[in-house]
């Protein structure tokens, strides 16, 4: 059985493009190595690039959505397969129990609750899988810094240092997911 990466990411259009092309690639990278693309299900900003990336490489690509955005016709129509749900907390545990690694691109709110539960569960044992954080243009940086704050004013332990990996590229992405799996 392939892969499936869980990749969380912005579905706004209001970003400033240099961010696509590096969803795009991830989204590429994903299906040339045989990986299934699991996400939000989104076809507009870096959703639709990530998808769209899998999608022209032949990849196979796993929607968990709101049925309301699809009611709202935001969903992308050329997912292989499509699971609507009713609520976030829903969403998130479709996205979580699918993805044998996950991938965090820049993102909202949304995004951010993503990536800091994924890590929560796995600083709680609740999974071992990889998470990666695509740090394109320095996005993650803040973050980061604040998580490291966390580590240096004794909130978060030392030993939780390796759950997550940051890259700077798609490339570095799988080559982090190939290492930890």
């Amino acid at each position: 059985m392939s892969k499936r990466i869980t990749v969380f990411a912005s579905s706004s259009e209001r970003i400033d493009p240099a961010f696509k092309e590096p969803a795009r690639e991830l989204g590429r990278r994903i299906a040339e190595r045989g990986w299934d693309l699991v996400w939000g299900g989104g076809r507009y900003g870096l959703m639709g690039a990530v998808a769209d990336g899998a999608r022209d490489a032949g990849g196979r690509t796993i929607s968990v959505i709101l049925q309301e955005f699809i009611d709202k016709n935001v969903h992308c129509e050329r997912a292989n397969e499509v699971e609507a749900v009713t609520d976030m907390r829903l969403r998130k545990r479709g996205l979580a129990e699918r993805g044998d690694a996950f991938v965090a691109l820049p993102g909202g709110l949304g995004t951010i609750d993503e990536v800091a539960e994924t890590l929560s569960f796995k600083q709680l044992g609740f999974h071992d899988r990889p998470v990666v954080l695509l740090d394109t243009l320095g996005y993650w940086q803040p973050l980061l810094a604040a998580i490291e704050h966390g580590f240096q004013g004794g909130f978060i332990q030392e030993h939780y240092r390796g759950i997550y990996t940051v890259a700077a590229t798609p490339a570095d992405v799988i080559a982090a997911i190939d290492a930890d799996c």
